[in-house]
């Protein structure tokens, strides 16, 4: 059910002045899920997943924001201004040196929501993306110039892990330090098949990464490291050795106690043979299954999967899981209308 607020809220005016941007333009953004870590890539591995939010957003005459939402978080996510998209949107205007027009936005959301598949990070890059082509060319070009959509997504989101493969697609290296973020395309062979199981119940980012450690033993972070190194080369063209590549030292294992189901299945399936982990901060289930026939078989396991680690039903409410097959997105954020 779409969620609007038919009256809107004024839009904020722009700190400067400058160009008005156009009333009656309309831009269609496409953006990709994203699963970061990957096991062991902890905050610098990512990776593109073929499940789309479609963003549509068109410029009014009249002052306002409106907002519809179909599919994931139609009447609970803000119809107004206050929306992330659309504060998103007028901070980039901003930024650029435009006045804002009225907005019109109508978001088709089938990323899920608190699931650890990158659904703000899909919501801050399709803004970015949706602004950018509604500005004149001028500010356009310069805003893209001093401040690119990754750069600005990776500051405000927080975690270019998640942002870069929804930037660019495929599979992403990212690294940020006191200069901001960066990232680089790795490659990725056309036989791994990521298979995500994603439970019925939901978990915070910061709930997560509050459970981890300030320090971890120096023999952790290098074993951690090795993981990485050797997770890189088996993504890229030796899938055999994926089950030891995604082994993770760092954070899983503390997190484990708010995830109790997407831990006993990860334990369940990794016994079984097969590269099991959690999906960005969790609590979905990642699997890279090096063929359509694993994949196959994670999905009967899943299938056949207990809704909570063993022993801790009583404390933990048994979960459901809805297995996707999504394949990999290899482009990235596109405009499909403009």
């Amino acid at each position: 059910m779409a969620a609007s607020n038919p009256v809107g809220t004024p839009v904020p005016q722009a700190p400067v002045s400058g160009p008005a941007i156009a009333p009656g333009q309309s831009v269609t953004v496409v953006v990709p899920a994203t699963t970061a870590n990957l096991g062991p890539g902890y905050d610098c591995l990512g990776l593109a997943l073929g499940l789309h939010d479609t963003l549509t957003v068109t410029t009014t005459a009249e002052a306002g924001v409106r907002v519809d939402i179909e599919g994931e978080g139609a009447g609970c996510l803000p119809t107004d201004a206050s929306h992330l998209v659309a504060r998103t949107i007028l901070a980039r205007w901003a930024a650029a040196g435009a006045a804002p027009a009225g907005l019109r936005l109508h978001a088709h959301n089938v990323i899920p929501h608190g699931r650890g598949l990158g659904s703000s990070a899909a919501a801050i890059v399709s803004a970015l993306t949706a602004a950018d082509a509604l500005l004149p060319e001028a500010l356009r070009r310069e805003l893209s110039r001093r401040d690119p959509v990754f750069a600005a997504a990776a500051r405000l989101e927080g975690h270019p892990d998640n942002v870069a493969p929804a930037v660019f697609g495929s599979l992403t290296l990212s690294l940020q330090d006191d200069d901001g973020a960066t990232s680089t395309a790795l490659a990725l062979d056309e036989a791994i098949v990521p298979v995500v199981a994603v439970p019925d119940v939901e978990l915070s980012t910061r709930t997560a990464r509050s459970l981890l450690p300030e320090t971890v033993p120096h023999a952790t972070a290098a074993a951690n490291g090795a993981r990485v190194g050797l997770l890189v080369h088996a993504l890229a063209g030796d899938p055999a050795l994926l089950l030891a590549a995604t082994e993770d030292r760092l954070h899983q294992d503390y997190r484990a106690p708010a995830m109790p189901a997407s831990a006993g299945l990860i334990a369940r399936l990794r016994a079984a043979g097969h590269a099991a982990v959690v999906s960005g901060a969790g609590p979905t289930v990642l699997v890279l299954a090096a063929s359509q026939e694993e994949a196959r078989q994670v999905a009967e396991l899943i299938a056949q999967a207990p809704g909570a680690l063993e022993g801790t039903q009583a404390q933990a409410p048994a979960v459901s899981w809805r297995v996707l097959m999504p394949g990999v997105d290899r482009v990235g954020a596109r405009l499909e209308a403009h």
